[in-house]
């Protein structure tokens, strides 16, 4: 609100205790009776984002004119077009990423028309608007002087302008009348609707069109003037959504750093930047305490994850360790003896070591757990000393001492990962029910996302799947209606986010009240079911199987890349637990000077999580491709 004196003069105010602006006690139609003038200020986060990449991108000479990107750009539309849109202004929900893919926009009227469509309402005419687009539905007008004003919409009113456009033009309206006529079809004001329709047939037949046709449009009007959108609003929206887009395809590194920045508290957005990023082949690196910022940065073309993003450590203590470690820390020894105790407690430093932040200065993250509380108590002890001038205590022989101390322990893959979670938020390095990929593979597993993105059956229908993941969370329900047997409600999680099942079954039920307190990573028989008018379907466990018990009797193949012959007998000796207890089938690749040679090292290995972990520790996950021996078993016919 502003006046032509202090406010306080004029209204009474309201001091909100969440913010430092007062509040008119007057709402908004008095305030204007008292003198006031009002204006809405829409503050975007989109925007700070965008400021916050351009800065990143300056950092390395990259100059952005966010007002003069050509909108013809071919790659925006592209990626427009194929729905890569998590992160996009606008365009990221499910139903909106349907919508781009119906539409598959080729021009920024189209970014325009679809931001104002997708609302309650409107958005029944998206379909409408595709087909249109792409020549499948004629585009069909009552008047040809209605052609110009609708040609960007394929016919169809979508802006309150186009309906003043069509008074003006059909029917001789003013500005001024126009705009009273958007007014009252938006309130159903009946007496004036009377009033403009005989108005609007006049001003028609005066331009030589029926009365019947007049009467037509009219009513037409009518019917998208009750949710017409404001085109000036949403094309500000649209040019948004356009530099989004545009700095996801020409510069994604940046766009990824200053998106996750924005949500560095949002563990669910963290989670969901960091599995996009990677499909769209954006290296996330893990947190580092000599490499990461307290916040997320850009490093080697690659987004370097935020030590501030990890959970109970706060941004403050993590800003702090930052400027304290210098040219770097060089063992967890001279991390202790260096970070302000005040800045960390046991929570904190447990949380950092999880994420793997030591990993760089001593690979055994396990062992480094085990010695957090001494590492604050010599954390206390150095800074006591440096207090009282007692360096000479805390030498280097303190140091190595400390080094040496590092308990010789190991976590299993499964309680790595636990500990992630427990530390990111979500499985950052890897989902568990992933590392059984071959057994997956095997049963002709799908993931949650691709679930989803199934096109539904017109008019509902149901279709029998195998899906897996780990589950979370189980709760019994009772029907609303109070009819009818308790169910089971099952949380679960993989690679592509989380999701929740059903199951009426009752031995599945009892099934999983066995094993669900162990918190483990299953094969599941679903049935999805779409209602009429619903997009993604819900989920009906008919089944369910361990996966460390599918993996001992799944026959799959695992072909590791080795650097020379030798290496064929350490990879065997590695994995040697894993002999004899499976039907895996596991082969060595080498190159030789004849060619490439495979090397047979068993049939019966159990290739499950843990084994994997292994080789992909000492030769690289990038070296594992996992073959299927045997057909789906489990999937259901749909």
């Amino acid at each position: 609100m502003i006046g032509d004196r202090p406010l306080s003069q004029l209204v009474p105010l309201y001091r909100d205790p969440r913010s430092d602006m007062p509040v008119t006690q007057f709402e908004m139609k008095a305030v204007e009776k008292a003198g006031l003038v009002k204006f809405d200020f829409l503050g975007l986060k989109t925007l700070s984002v965008l400021d916050r990449a351009a800065k990143l991108l300056a950092d390395r000479g990259v100059i952005v004119d966010w007002l003069g990107l050509p909108l013809d750009d071919p790659d925006v539309y592209a990626l427009l077009a194929r729905a890569d849109t998590v992160g996009v202004f606008q365009f990221e929900s499910e139903g909106m990423r349907r919508a781009l893919g119906q539409v598959r926009p080729d021009c920024f009227a189209d970014i325009v028309a679809l931001g104002a469509l997708y609302r309650p309402g409107p958005m029944d005419n998206i379909p409408s608007f595709a087909n249109r687009k792409h020549k499948r539905e004629a585009v069909e007008l009552l008047h040809p002087l209605m052609e110009p004003i609708l040609r960007e919409t394929y016919g169809i009113i979508v802006y309150q302008e186009q309906v003043m456009q069509i008074a003006r033009t059909l029917a001789g309206y003013s500005l001024g009348e126009a705009d009273l006529l958007r007014r009252a079809m938006g309130k159903k004001i009946h007496a004036e609707m009377v009033a403009q329709k005989e108005r609007f047939a006049e001003g028609a037949a005066a331009n030589g069109i029926a009365k019947d046709t007049a009467s037509a449009i009219f009513d037409l009007v009518l019917k998208f003037a009750n949710y017409g959108f404001n085109k000036s609003h949403a094309a500000a929206y649209a040019l948004v959504s356009f530099q989004t887009a545009w700095l996801k395809a020409h510069h994604p590194v940046e766009f990824f750093a200053a998106s996750m920045a924005y949500d560095i508290t949002n563990t669910d957005r963290l989670a969901a930047f960091t599995e996009d990023a990677r499909r769209c082949g954006v290296a996330i690196l893990p947190p580092c305490i000599n490499a990461s910022q307290a916040d997320f940065s850009v490093e080697d073309n690659a987004v370097r994850y935020a030590l501030a993003a990890l959970k109970n450590v706060g941004e403050k203590a993590m800003g702090d360790v930052v400027a304290s470690r210098g040219a770097g820390f060089t063992g967890v020894a001279e991390f202790a003896k260096r970070v302000d105790p005040r800045l960390l407690n046991k929570r904190q430093l447990e949380s950092l070591i999880a994420a793997g932040c030591f990993d760089a200065i001593e690979a055994n993250r396990a062992g480094v757990y085990l010695l957090a509380e001494a590492m604050l108590g010599t954390a206390q002890a150095a800074s006591e000393a440096r207090t009282s001038a007692q360096t000479a205590l805390f030498g280097e022989a303190t140091d190595q001492g400390l080094a040496m101390l590092v308990p010789n322990a190991n976590w299993t893959m499964a309680e790595k990962m636990a500990q992630e979670k427990e530390a990111f938020g979500f499985y950052f390095s890897g989902h568990p029910a992933e590392a059984w990929r071959p057994v997956l593979d095997a049963q002709g597993a799908r993931s949650f996302a691709e679930v989803a993105a199934l096109p539904a059956p017109v008019g509902g229908g149901r279709k029998g799947v195998v899906m897996a993941g780990l589950i979370e969370e189980i709760r019994w329900r009772t029907p609303q209606t109070g009819k009818g047997n308790r169910y089971l409600v099952i949380n679960l999680s993989d690679v592509s986010g989380q999701y929740v099942a059903s199951c009426f079954d009752e031995e599945t039920q009892g099934r999983l009240e066995a094993i669900a307190k162990d918190t483990p990573a299953v094969l599941v028989q679903a049935e999805l079911n779409w209602r009429e008018g619903e997009e993604v379907p819900r989920i009906t466990m008919r089944g369910v199987t361990l996966l460390s018990d599918m993996a001992k009797r799944t026959r799959g193949r695992l072909v590791v890349t080795v650097a020379k012959p030798g290496d064929s007998q350490v990879l065997a000796g590695l994995v040697a637990d894993a002999k004899g207890r499976g039907r895996g089938e596991l082969q060595a690749k080498v190159s030789m000077v004849a060619g490439e040679a495979r090397v047979m090292l068993g049939r019966d290995y159990l290739l499950d999580n843990e084994t994997l972990a292994k080789i992909a520790k000492s030769f690289g996950a990038e070296q594992m491709v996992a073959e299927t021996l045997d057909p789906p078993r489990l999937a259901l016919v749909g």
